[in-house]
C-alpha cells in the first residue's frame, strides 16, 4: 500500500482538493486499524502463556529503545523517525508505528521511512530465521518465542514460525499478541514526554498549569484496550475474529496507502541512509536479546 502510494503520488501529484481525505485517511483510519487489534487478543491466552516469556519481551523492548534511543542520536536521525523505529522494531511493527504516529505528530515521511525500513528486516527474518533456528538446533517452544519477540508484523511471525513448525506458530502468535500489549504503556509514556516538550518549548516563565493525566491517554489506546477485554470476556464470537482482522488489516493498508500518498520522495531521499543502518542495527540487537535472554532463563 505504501509503495503504490508513492508510486501514484511520483507519477499524478494528489491535488489539495484530495488532501483532507488522504490526511484523514492517515491518521482517522490507522486510529481505528489500531483499535480493532483488541479483536484478536485474549488476555486469558496471554496468562497461559506464562509469566517465564515476559523478561524475554521486556528486556527485548527495553535494549531496543535505549538502542535507538543512544545510537540514533549518534547516525543523526531525528526523534521522530528514531521513535518510530524503535517502537516498530521493539513491538509489532506497523502496528505499533501505526499507534505512536498520532501520539508524537510524525509527518508523513518519517511514517514512510520507519514502515519502509521495518518491512525490509520482516522480509529478511522470514528468510534467515528459520535457517537460523535449526543452525542452533531450537525447539519448537524456543523458537516460537524467538519469533513472537524479534520479528515484528502478524504476518511475518506467522510466516517465520510456520515455516519452522506447527508448535512454534501457535507459541509465537500467542507471545507476539502478549507483545502488542506494550503498546499501551509504550505510547503513555511517549505521550508524556510528548507534552513535556511542548510545555517547554512554550513556557516563557511559567504560565503552564499541570498536565491532567486523562489526556495523555489517547482514545484508539482506550478503545484497543476495551476491545481487548470484551473479546476475553468471549463477546466477541470466534467467526468474527477473521474478518475483523481482515477488516483491521485493510484499514491499516488504506491508512499505509494514504501516507504513500502524502511522501514527498524528495525529503526521503534529503533523510539519507542512516535510518535504514538503525533498523538494521535495531533488528540484529533485538535478535541476539531475545536470544540471549532465553538462554539466560533456561528457555532454550
Amino acid at each position: 500500500g505504501i509503495v503504490l502510494g508513492v508510486l501514484v503520488a511520483l507519477a499524478v501529484r494528489p491535488g489539495e482538493r484530495l488532501r483532507p481525505g488522504i490526511a484523514f485517511a492517515g491518521r482517522g483510519v490507522l486510529q481505528a486499524a489500531v483499535v480493532l487489534l483488541g479483536a484478536q487478543l485474549s488476555l486469558g491466552q496471554v496468562l497461559r502463556v506464562g509469566v517465564g516469556s515476559l523478561p524475554v519481551m521486556v528486556v527485548t523492548l527495553a535494549v531496543c529503545l535505549a538502542t535507538a534511543y543512544w545510537l540514533g542520536r549518534r547516525l543523526g536521525i531525528v526523534r521522530d523517525l528514531r521513535t518510530l523505529i524503535g517502537v516498530g522494531t521493539g513491538i509489532c511493527g506497523a502496528s505499533a508505528i501505526a499507534a505512536v504516529t498520532p501520539v508524537i505528530g510524525a509527518a508523513e515521511a518519517e511514517v514512510a521511512y520507519a514502515v519502509s525500513t521495518i518491512f525490509v528486516f520482516n522480509i529478511a527474518a522470514v528468510l534467515v530465521f528459520p535457517a537460523l533456528g535449526h543452525l542452533l538446533g531450537l525447539s519448537q517452544h524456543a523458537f516460537g518465542l524467538f519469533a513472537g519477540t524479534a520479528v515484528n508484523d502478524m504476518s511475518s511471525v506467522v510466516a517465520t514460525a510456520t515455516t519452522y513448525g506447527g508448535p512454534a506458530a501457535d507459541y509465537a502468535v500467542v507471545v507476539k499478541l502478549a507483545r502488542t500489549l506494550l503498546i499501551i504503556p509504550v505510547c503513555l509514556g511517549l505521550a508524556a514526554l510528548t507534552r513535556r516538550h511542548a510545555r517547554t518549548a512554550r513556557h516563557e516563565g511559567g504560565g503552564a498549569g499541570p498536565v491532567r493525566v486523562g489526556r495523555l491517554i489517547p482514545w484508539f489506546l482506550v478503545g484497543f484496550l476495551v476491545l481487548a477485554a470484551v473479546n476475553t470476556a468471549g463477546l466477541v464470537p470466534s467467526a468474527a475474529h477473521g474478518p475483523l482482522n481482515t477488516l483491521a488489516v485493510f484499514l491499516i493498508t488504506v491508512a499505509l496507502s494514504a501516507i504513500g500518498l502524502s511522501t514527498e520522495p524528495s525529503r526521503l531521499r534529503r533523510t539519507g541512509p542512516a535510518p535504514l543502518l538503525l533498523g538494521g542495527c535495531l533488528w540484529l540487537v533485538v535478535s541476539a536479546t531475545s536470544l540471549a535472554v532465553q538462554f539466560l532463563t533456561a528457555h532454550l
